[in-house]
């Protein structure tokens, strides 16, 4: 158990150190570096950074003793209130790191989930994070109070734990059950427009793409919509969906999605299925990638990956390839080799290689309407 010095400030809660293990994998300093931008994204003032070597994960601390109390003394050192792990913790390490550091203990996932907390704001996106927090909380809860379970007498160990559990267990069940209810009910609604879109042979544009890469920023140059944007992770997180009129091919409908990040917990993929769908159910992706940052191949197979879980792996998708003022690079088309436009380079801050988007747009639309529309066949 680390020792803090008693009297003097207290620790801030507001400021937290950073551990990272490296179990080898080959992206380990940008996901440090992804780790640091979550924190302040959350707001939470990084003090202090403690990184290590491993080959696993210890069973009971997930990091070695030694590595622990090096975090500790940082926790000390700068007075902070929390230590936040790049990894997903079980509830028993958690726990025991909570007691050898006498501080809060926080994992990736949990991180992720504040930060979502903290940025819904629609009815449906506090449903959904509600619905992942307390399912995360349930296996938390059950798994915490096994030691009351396995208890067979003691003083105030007779029944009041199994009792205190078995409520706690009911009433996040029912929250659950309810929040479960809401979700497919806005499901059915959502896809009640869908269908009034389809009849009315809407051609739907989703923005998708990595946090941060600029989907808010494009969305509000094409509709002119206003819709929230900021230098963060996970500054959009309610779809948004708004008209957009091409005098060469008439209304069509564009979406923006919440953004993808690596290891997004599987609960929370789940959780945001009937938002996400939106971009399953259209017509067209503009994947959007942040063409200045050297991650952006692994960023771009992560979105893909997601994507495919969330069924929408095989609709067509155009790069969009943001940030070119960043990366010191012309706006362009690239065209794959059946003369369709596969990637556009442009800078959404500026407004640089915005009439390539459109251009992009129209050439799709234009290409679905005449497949849509097939002439009738003469016979003699």
């Amino acid at each position: 158990m680390i020792d803090r010095p008693q009297g003097g400030d207290q620790p801030s809660s507001d400021k937290a150190v950073l551990v990272a293990l490296d179990f080898g994998e080959p992206d380990a300093e940008e996901s440090l570096e992804e780790l640091r931008r979550l924190t302040e994204s959350a707001g939470v003032s990084v003090q202090a950074v403690v990184q290590g070597k491993r080959s696993r994960p210890d069973a009971a601390l997930f990091a070695g003793s030694g590595k622990v109390d090096e975090v500790g003394q940082a926790l000390c050192d700068t007075g902070s209130g929390v230590a936040i792990f790049n990894h997903d913790l079980s509830p028993a390490q958690q726990r025991n790191l909570e007691q050898r550091l006498q501080s809060r203990v926080v994992d990736r996932t949990s991180l992720i989930l504040d930060i979502f907390a903290q940025r819904a704001q629609s009815h449906e996106g506090k449903v959904q994070v509600e619905l992942a927090q307390l399912e995360r909380l349930s296996t938390r809860l059950v798994r915490g109070w096994t030691h009351l379970e396995r208890q067979k007498g003691g003083v105030g160990l007779r029944g009041p734990g199994e009792t205190q559990l078995e409520t706690d267990r009911r009433l996040i069940g029912k929250r659950v059950k309810s929040l479960k209810e809401k979700l497919t009910k806005l499901t059915r609604q959502r896809h009640t427009q869908r269908r009034a879109r389809t009849k009315n042979s809407v051609f739907s544009v989703s923005l998708v793409g990595y946090t941060n890469a600029g989907k808010s920023t494009l969305f509000n140059r094409l509709t002119h919509a206003g819709a929230y944007v900021a230098d963060q992770l996970f500054a959009t997180l309610d779809t948004t969906s708004r008209r957009v009129f091409l005098p060469e091919v008439g209304q069509l409908v564009l979406s923006d999605t919440v953004g993808f990040i690596k290891h997004l917990p599987h609960g929370l993929v789940v959780s945001f299925r009937a938002t996400l769908e939106e971009a399953a159910q259209a017509d067209l992706l503009l994947h959007v990638v942040d063409a200045a940052s050297p991650a952006r191949d692994s960023q771009i197979e992560q979105v893909n990956s997601v994507l495919a879980e969330i069924g929408a792996g095989h609709l067509p998708q155009i790069l969009v390839m943001n940030k070119i003022d960043a990366a010191g690079l012309a706006p362009r088309v690239d065209r794959d080799e059946y003369g369709k436009i596969s990637r556009v380079w442009i800078s959404a801050a500026s407004g640089d290689g915005l009439d390539l988007v459109r251009q992009a747009l129209i050439e799709t639309a234009k290409l679905a309407q005449e497949q849509t529309i097939q002439p009738e066949v003469l016979t003699a």
